[in-house]
This record gives structure tokens, C-alpha cells and sequence, in this order.
């Protein structure tokens, strides 16, 4: 699980990440810093966060591949964009992207200080996705089945958590090639329905709960099909 107060803070200028450092330490929190994008994805896989602001331009891997990143492996720590592109069409951009709230620089430090406070609130509030003996713990970035941890390629994991946010219902081809895969073509491959075999593989004896809907997609069952 990700401690309550735990934030990284992802900038390349040293004046303003001291700055943010200090500030959300006399907040309370615990502060992990990353300078560039390619030490910013290493410390989200290896380090789960109650939340993380992060700087659009960064060295290396920007702010926006960093967000993608995060999201394509099913990792739900809010994200808090800071940026000096203030234009309408960016913020849409960034928000595309997986990015939960957004400051233009300069801004405000309560403000900023107060968004934090919101997006940990809110990932207190949505860190663990539940369908029967499913469980996911989107902050820690695990998932579990009857209190076993299963393991799962990031892949397995994101396609995993999308069926289980959406338990019951039939998600289609292309639901899961935009939120898993990123993406809006179909290769015409057999690339789900290998990554859906090897998660049913993982659920053992619950392989039932990953139904095929013929003709329209897969659903995430929570109880067994009526005989």
C-alpha cells in the first residue's frame, strides 16, 4: 500500500522543486524527488505514491509519456500536472492523457497545496478495485485473488484491472485496445485473446469469471454462468 502522505515530485528546475519539496514537507508529506522522466517511471514502478506533480517539460521522457506510462500499466496514482502551457487545447491534452487536475505557472502555493490534498484524498477514497474474490490495489499496483497475489505482466495487469472496474458488463475489442493498448486499430491479430488466455491461466480454477460474449467482447464475471 502507498503511505498516506507519500508524494513524489517530478521537476527538472532545482529552485522550484526545493521549493516544492519544502513546502509539501512542512505539509506533512514525504517527498521522493525525480529530475528527469527516465528516473520519474523508475521511482513509479519501484515506489507506490499517494499522489505525484509532475512538470510537462522534463529531460529525457516529458511529463506526458511519463503520465501514459503510469496509466498503461494500470497504475491510478493521481497525477497533478504542473506547466507553464496554459492554452485550453494543451490542458485537453494532458487531461487526455491521464492527468487528473492541472496548474499553469505561476500559481498559487495553497492552491497547489490544496489540490494535493484533494487528489490523496480522492486515491484514499479509490485505491482498491473489488469483483468477488477479485482484489486490486491500483496505489500498490497489485492484484490479488482469494488473498493470493497473482502475477501479472504490467500487460495482464492493466487489461485485469479495466475488466474489473467494469464487472459484469461486456467490454468490447475496442474498449480494451483504446484503455489497455492505447490505441484505436485493430491489428487483426489474436493479441487480446492471447493476453485474456494467459490471465485466465493465472485465475486457475476462477478462469470462468473471464467470459468470451460472442460477437461482442469479454465480460468479467462474479459469479458462475447459470447451468
Amino acid at each position: 500500500m502507498a503511505e498516506a502522505n507519500r508524494i513524489l515530485v517530478v521537476e527538472d528546475d532545482k529552485k522550484l522543486s526545493g521549493f516544492l519539496t519544502r513546502v509539501l514537507t512542512e505539509e506533512g508529506y514525504t517527498v521522493d524527488l525525480a529530475t528527469t522522466g527516465t528516473e520519474a517511471l523508475g521511482k513509479t514502478q519501484g515506489s507506490p505514491y499517494a499522489a505525484i506533480v509532475l512538470d510537462w517539460m522534463l529531460p529525457e521522457a516529458d511529463g506526458l509519456a511519463v503520465c501514459k506510462d503510469v496509466r498503461a500499466r494500470g497504475d491510478a496514482t493521481p497525477i497533478l500536472m504542473l506547466t507553464a502551457r496554459g492554452e485550453t487545447s494543451e490542458k485537453v491534452l494532458g487531461l487526455d492523457s491521464g492527468v487528473d487536475d492541472y496548474m499553469v505557472k505561476p500559481f498559487e502555493v495553497e492552491e497547489l497545496v490544496a489540490r494535493v490534498r484533494a487528489l490523496v484524498r480522492r486515491s484514499q477514497g479509490t485505491a482498491k478495485l473489488r469483483a468477488a474474490d477479485l482484489e486490486i490495489d491500483r496505489v500498490a499496483h497489485r492484484a490479488s485473488l482469494g488473498g493470493t497475489p497473482l502475477s501479472l505482466t504490467s500487460r495482464e495487469y492493466a487489461l485485469l484491472v479495466y475488466l474489473v472496474a467494469h464487472a459484469d458488463a461486456v467490454v468490447s475489442r475496442g474498449d480494451l485496445l483504446t484503455h489497455v493498448w492505447e490505441t484505436s486499430l485493430d491489428p487483426g491479430s489474436n493479441l487480446i485473446e492471447v493476453h485474456v488466455s494467459r490471465l485466465r491461466e493465472k485465475l486457475g480454477e476462477k478462469s470462468w469469471m473471464i467470459e468470451t460474449v460472442r460477437g461482442a467482447g469479454y465480460r468479467l464475471r462474479t459469479r458462475p454462468a447459470a447451468p
